[in-house]
């Protein structure tokens, strides 16, 4: 087929680069424009720019779609579909008719769970145990138009952000080549009453509140892996846990947010019902490092509290 593709992380590099092998035709890709990233906010292109430079495709990274050349540009090269990933801006509805099968979004989750920006993140956090990718008829609203195919993908306990974001990417490119290889596919309407938002994450929700219990604190910080990172404080100062888990052998009868054990190895935290021990953490401006090595250079103690 001719397929126009937009779309700008991993997620979506992983199926741009499953639709050329696949032998279809992308005469254009669009992709956001490169903005800064990383700790020296250097520029840098986002992986699809950086797979198309690779392949050496045609690139475009408008601000918008809005524009009216824009759209002719994108008729004038006579799409049978445009495949929508992760683009990051809105695909305006004059837009959806232009390719002969339309515009089909490849969404991480099973559509009508978690519409929105987060859907991987909100899938973690509401303890869900199968989330997936959904190929999506897309329409004007915001991730409200038919499911064409679907694929379910098991969230395991020790899944995080990146782990299961990888896990959906593969799914969604396998997904996406079936669907354009079977069209036309029957369109299946979503259930509104089914819904439900997947907002946005801010850094105000990665703050750990060690009132809440063991479980849910674990699952915000799987969440929040990579980014913004789960934090809290100590002596005052930012603390990044990366990677923690559910503790057992220590009754939490201390205030959340008391270090219950402080050994070679063993940092257990008192939670508003359980405990955690946290297995990865940063403090700011230096480098990850195991519980291990944090205690070795940070003189934390059974006792102290994290939060304040």
């Amino acid at each position: 087929m001719n397929v126009i593709f937009a779309g700008t992380p991993a997620f979506a590099a992983a199926a741009l680069a499953a639709l050329l092998d696949a032998g279809h035709r992308v005469p254009l890709v669009l992709t956001q424009p490169d903005r800064p990233a990383g700790r020296g906010l250097k520029t840098q292109p986002s992986a699809v720019k950086q797979l198309v430079l690779a392949r050496q495709l045609e690139l475009a990274q408008p601000p918008s779609l809005k524009d009216e050349a824009v759209i002719a540009k994108l008729a004038q090269l006579d799409p049978d579909v445009m495949v929508v990933a992760a683009y990051g801006l809105m695909i305006p509805s004059r837009l959806l008719p232009v390719p002969r099968l339309g515009c089909l979004n490849i969404h991480a989750s099973l559509l009508p769970r978690w519409r929105g920006a987060a859907p991987i993140q909100r899938a973690i956090l509401a303890g869900d145990r199968v989330t997936g990718v959904t190929i999506m008829q897309m329409d004007e609203g915001l991730d409200t138009g038919a499911m064409l195919l679907k694929a379910k993908v098991a969230i395991d306990d020790r899944d995080n952000t990146h782990t299961l974001h990888d896990k959906l990417a593969e799914a969604g490119a396998r997904l996406i080549v079936r669907a354009l290889r079977e069209m036309p596919l029957s369109p299946e309407p979503q259930n509104p009453a089914e819904s439900c938002y997947a907002a946005k994450i801010t850094r105000a929700e990665a703050a750990i509140d060690w009132t809440r219990p063991a479980a849910e604190i674990d699952r915000r910080i799987r969440a929040f892996n990579p980014a913004p990172g789960a934090h809290t404080l100590y002596d005052g100062q930012p603390l990044k846990i990366w990677q923690a888990e559910p503790a057992t052998g220590i009754a939490a009868e201390a205030a959340p947010g008391t270090v219950l054990q402080a050994d070679p190895g063993i940092l257990q935290v008192a939670t508003g019902a359980g405990s955690l021990r946290l297995l990865e953490l940063q403090r700011a401006g230096g480098r990850r490092m195991t519980a291990q090595a944090f205690l070795a250079g940070v003189p934390l103690v059974a006792g102290a509290r994290l939060g304040e």
